[in-house]
């Protein structure tokens, strides 16, 4: 068990590190103090090998989306971070098991979660010259959008591995937008 404490205002004020059997850190704006874990000499069981290799997955499939994440999942409030809703979301929502094997739904992750209306009906139709012709509906005077919402996009390609960010590419009321993927991308499938 971790015992956990916090530093307030002191003599020695808040310290980062180990110091003897305690480590110092500063987590969400508060220093803290704890013991250090014991070391564990159990195998883990394949449960627990396989929530490892979930979350493993989860993070380092999320770790590209962090500054999207920090600013625009969730509500930020409570103990947990926009990155942490954004993890535990993916983990619980966005995985499902092919046999012993965890893999990613991709229609069913979400890049970001808030009170504000998507986009309405989105099409993604590649064009020529790695162009991806975007469209959707107007759903301006839908709840609290507005028409002047800006539009970011997110593309990732499974094969690479690899995310292309694109940030306030066009309005809501414009209703339409290009993005031009890396040549690397090209005959690849990409999920939008």
């Amino acid at each position: 068990m971790h015992k956990m404490a916090r530093i307030t205002k002191g003599i020695l004020g808040g310290f980062s590190g180990k110091v003897g059997t305690v480590v110092g850190a500063n987590w969400r704006g508060q220093d803290i103090i704890r013991s250090i874990p014991k070391p564990n000499s159990k195998q883990p069981t394949d449960k627990q090998l396989l929530q490892q290799t979930k979350f493993s997955m989860v993070i380092s499939f999320l770790q590209p989306l962090k500054n999207i994440q920090t600013k625009y999942f969730g509500s930020g409030s409570g103990s947990k971070s926009r990155v942490n809703m954004a993890v535990s979301y993916t983990i619980s929502e966005a995985l499902q098991m092919n046999g012993d094997v965890p893999e990613l739904v991709y229609n069913k992750v979400l890049i970001t979660k808030g009170d504000l209306a998507g986009f309405q009906n989105v099409n993604a139709i590649p064009q020529t010259g790695n162009v991806i012709a975007l469209s959707w509906e107007d759903n301006s005077a839908q709840g609290n959008a507005d028409a002047a919402d800006k539009a970011n996009v997110v593309c990732y390609c499974e094969e690479l591995e690899t995310f292309e960010i694109f940030e306030s590419i066009a309005e809501r009321g414009v209703l339409t937008a290009d993005v031009t993927m890396p040549a690397s991308y090209t005959g690849k499938e990409i999920q939008v």
